[in-house]
Order: structure tokens, then sequence, then C-alpha cells
């Protein structure tokens, strides 16, 4: 299948507005899946890169890693989907398929380096274009299946939301008879608050004010606690075998640390500006953990697709045309969304 050319949102400048434009993608590989690209969400990453607050970025560029779709074509040597199947992808889009952390299913962190589902350069050197389109062309190694129960739709952040928060949710044994806490309760968070609850764990969320209260109820939560209140640490000293933190801001790391029993553990999954200060004391006294989680690998992101569908699992979104997404970028910097956007890519016209 030759090159082919698809309309998508571009943005030529850091801070500039996305527009639409035709771009380019790669003709078919023999282990490459065509997909029509249905609904794409926008994570906040996709913001801090097009607005380069991440570091230098690579112009043109079009943002999505949180893709939901069909596929139209594959090449000659895929057997893991065919023409129709529902289908996603996520953040990455190659790894070199060899080291430890590949064949582990951790290609997320591959030796050689991942391969972004944009603001990325392949192993080929050519640039890799994001979900903000009407097609992508991508390797069957990171194409997933979508399980019917869950619409396209409000599937689509899982793909980056879903898997962010499943990950540790898992690694740290959330489950029944286990309290864990979410810090936050934005788009990764009301995931977090979804999918803790779905394993069986007792899910409290930490939110600055109780404005989301009956949304934190509804999700799963049985408790909603605002932390500009001092009660809410003193009165949950030690008390958490797990805390999800979800933000980027700035916390009192101490005061969140104290919330944990013995042996539990707070894993960031957001990436504050500044850096963590924190008491030796606060993870030394009853061997508190203070960790980190970045995606999953594709297996495990498999795995949280089919848990979302066997819980009927999806994200709480809004759904928006092309020519809101410039609107909707600021919208997301000032928290004003119940809790993703996404985008309808048939509106994108170039």
């Amino acid at each position: 299948m030759p090159v082919s050319h698809t309309p998508a949102l571009v943005t030529d400048a850091a801070g500039t507005p996305l527009k639409p434009a035709l771009i380019e993608r790669r003709a078919l590989r023999d282990d490459d899946v065509l997909i029509d690209v249905k609904f794409a969400g926008i994570c906040h990453s996709d913001i801090h890169q097009v607005r380069e607050e991440w570091g230098e970025a690579i112009f043109p560029m079009v943002p999505g890693h949180e893709i939901a779709g069909i596929v139209s074509a594959v090449g000659s040597s895929v057997t893991k989907h065919k023409v129709g199947d529902r289908v996603g992808v996520g953040c990455m889009v190659d790894s070199c398929g060899e080291c430890e952390f590949c064949k582990d299913g951790e290609e997320q962190y591959c030796t050689k380096g991942s391969v972004g589902t944009y603001n990325s350069t392949g192993y080929d050197g050519e640039t890799t274009m994001g979900g903000y389109s009407q097609q992508v062309v991508v390797s069957e190694r990171f194409t997933l299946g979508i399980p019917e129960g869950i619409e396209l739709d409000v599937a689509a952040p899982l793909l980056c939301a879903g898997i962010t928060t499943y990950s540790p949710l898992r690694r740290w044994g959330a489950g029944p008879g286990k309290k864990v806490a979410v810090i936050g309760m934005g788009g990764l968070g009301h995931m977090a608050v979804k999918l803790a609850a779905a394993m069986g764990a007792e899910v409290t969320v930490l939110s600055r004010t109780l404005d989301k209260q009956e949304d934190g109820k509804r999700l799963g939560a049985t408790q909603y606690f605002a932390t500009q209140d001092e009660a809410t640490f003193t009165d949950n000293a030690s008390t958490f075998d797990l805390i999800i933190n979800t933000v980027s801001a700035d916390l009192p790391m101490d005061s969140y640390m104290a919330l944990l029993r013995p042996l539990g553990a707070l894993v960031n999954v957001g990436l504050p500006t500044k850096k963590y200060e924190i008491a030796p004391s606060s993870v030394v006294g009853g061997s508190r953990a203070l960790a980190g989680s970045a995606i999953g690998g594709i297996p495990q992101t498999q795995e949280m697709l089919n848990f979302c569908a066997e819980h009927s699992l999806g994200a709480d979104i809004e759904l928006i045309g092309a020519d809101q997404v410039n609107e909707a970028y600021d919208r997301v910097v000032s928290s004003d969304v119940r809790y993703r956007f996404v985008i309808d890519t048939a509106t994108i016209k170039a």
C-alpha cells in the first residue's frame, strides 16, 4: 500500500494553535496496521509538549496518544489483527523488541528507547505523528484490541489515563481488603477511582475541595476529603495501604506520607515541575515507600482493556469537534473538564 495523506490537526511551533492540514503516513510495511482513527483523547501531556513545557519539541507536531479506531488494512505478515477490528494505540509505537524489558512485556523501559506515538523519532529516522488525525499506521506489536463492551469514544482515554493508573494499582496490590486513596480527580484520577473500586478496594478521594464529591461517590469512592482542610490529615493518619498521586502540583509530601499505614506506598503518576522535599523519617518510619510509575507495557495494556470491558468501564468524556480543540486545551489547564476531552476525528477537515 503506497504512502497516504490524511487530515490531521497540526501545530507548527511551540504554543501556536492547532490547525487542520494534510499529513503523510508511511507506506504499509509487512507488519503494519492501517487504522481509521475514530476518536482521540486529549491528555495533559499533549498540551505540555505542544507548548514545549517539557523541553525542546519537534515541529510540525500532531499530538495524540489516546487513539481508538477501526483497522482498514494490514500488512502481508500481520496475524494479530484483521480489517474491521476495533483497535487502540497508546503512548508507544515501537521498541527494540530484543532487550530484557521488551521480552518481559515492559516495552516502555526499552534499553534502546521506546518510540513515542508523537514528538519522537522512530528507528527509521522519521518523526512520529500522533492520533489527532483520521488515519495512523502502527506496527501490529503496538496495536491493541478494544473488546466489545466498551464504546470507542470512552475507550480512547484508556490508552493513556487508563493504563497509567491501572499499572500501579496492579503492581501495589489494590484489591479486596486494601484501602486506596487517590490524590486529585481529573483525567487520571477519575480512572484511578473507577479501576480501584472495580478491583475491590475501598477507595477514598483526596481533592483540594469537595466540588467533585458527588462524582467521586458515583465513580466508586466510599469517602471524599478536602485536602485544604487540615483535619483530613490528622483524622486519616496511618490509614491507607496505597495512595495514587495523579496531580502535577507541588505537594507537602511529608503530610501525605503520614497518611500511609506501615509498609504502604505512595505512587506518583503526575509530574510536578519542582523537586519533592521529604524528610527521611517519612519513609523510614513504618517502612513506607515513595515510588513512581509510568505507563504499562503492551501485555498489561491489553489486560487493562480486557478488565475494563469485563467491568463495563470507560472514561467520562466530553466529545468535541476539531474546531474546539484549542479552547479545550485552555479548559484542561484550568481543570474545566469532567473528565477527558475526546476529539471526533471525522470533524477534522483539511
